[in-house]
């Protein structure tokens, strides 16, 4: 079991933050760099507030630092400009559906903090095509979306299992979507989330198109921010972290005022009653409070945006909690 030892050099260099993140204190208000139009991660509603579970991740930094997860801007990025964006300053974080590799984060120059979603490329054939299974694939043309890893597992999948076929290539999203279901290409392959967010939203009868069940990689998705504030760093990856910690301790944005009177010292670390964690952060004591109260825990934001009780209903599968056999889990908040 890893164990998290906080020196006194460590509190006081978290809690003296770095000019990035005076200055984002000082603006009173997040910047967050999310994906498009994508059902249950990041869409606008139809009074044009932006919502799904990327969007109530940046809502969660905002209440730790804020106390206030209204005190967010979400920005969508097409994905030839997420990164740029970022290292330019256009946004504080993002929360984009961006996969954590190797030549990313040594290249980048960025901070990929935590891994907030465990996602697989998967493919998605019309139901009259007959296919039920990726390894039946051979000879389809296949749309795809340029400047993403999906291009570089595509062809190692076909590859590997001995199939030929024809990639479609879109800079957009919404491209490579109107493409597909307008019938100009065999299969639809992207992130899991992805492909089941475009067949909720925009197929127009969703049962005609089958989600086969290979994946072709592994994706883990992650939060990142620049790499000049440290600080800010911490306060994204214990946000995260305090959300996870949350569920496993069976606190809810519901109960969470009724929590505060519990005996169990983890629960009152994670709240505040016992002082301490905050100013390691530098933030109110509260941080984690506000995140619940107003966001909710992990599996409260999965559930409602992309889980059993929203359109999508993908299996929670890798994202459940290391408890329940998933690969969730927070660092000790000690």
């Amino acid at each position: 079991m890893i164990s998290l030892v906080l020196s006194s050099m460590a509190v006081g260099n978290a809690a003296h933050a770095g000019a990035p993140l005076d200055a984002l204190k000082k603006r009173g208000e997040l910047s967050c760099g999310t994906r498009g139009d994508t059902q249950g991660f990041a869409r606008r509603d139809e009074k044009g507030q932006y919502f799904g579970l990327e969007v109530d991740i940046c809502r969660a930094v905002a209440a730790a630092l804020f106390g206030d997860a209204k005190k967010v801007k979400i920005l969508p990025l097409d994905v030839a400009k997420r990164f740029p964006t970022l290292q330019g300053g256009g946004v504080d974080i993002l929360v984009s559906g961006s996969t954590l590799t190797l030549s990313r984060s040594a290249g980048l120059n960025l901070d990929f903090v935590a891994i907030y979603y465990v996602d697989g490329q998967a493919f998605m054939v019309p139901r009259r095509l007959g296919k039920r299974s990726a390894r039946e694939l051979d000879g389809t043309t296949v749309c795809i979306q340029a400047g993403t890893t999906t291009a570089e597992n595509v062809d190692e999948y076909f590859r590997e299992n001995r199939m030929s076929y024809r990639p479609v290539l879109f800079d957009k999203v919404e491209e490579l979507r109107a493409a597909f279901f307008a019938g100009k290409c065999d299969v639809f392959t992207a992130d899991r989330s992805a492909v089941y967010a475009a067949r909720a939203a925009y197929a127009s009868n969703p049962h005609d198109f089958l989600v086969l069940p290979e994946s072709a990689s592994r994706e883990p998705l992650s939060l990142i921010v620049r790499a000049d504030d440290h600080a800010f760093s911490e306060i994204v990856r214990w946000a995260f972290y305090a959300m996870l910690e949350a569920e496993e301790l069976g606190i809810t944005s519901g109960n969470v005022d009724q929590m505060l009177g519990s005996n169990r010292p983890a629960v009152k670390r994670l709240l505040g009653v016992t002082p301490g964690l905050g100013k390691a952060l530098g933030l109110d004591d509260k941080w984690a409070y506000n995140i619940i109260k107003q966001v909710g825990n992990y599996g409260e934001v999965y559930e409602r945006n992309v889980g059993r009780t929203s359109a999508l209903k993908i299996p929670r599968s890798m994202n459940e909690l290391a408890t329940q056999g998933g690969m969730q889990y927070a660092a000790p908040f000690r």
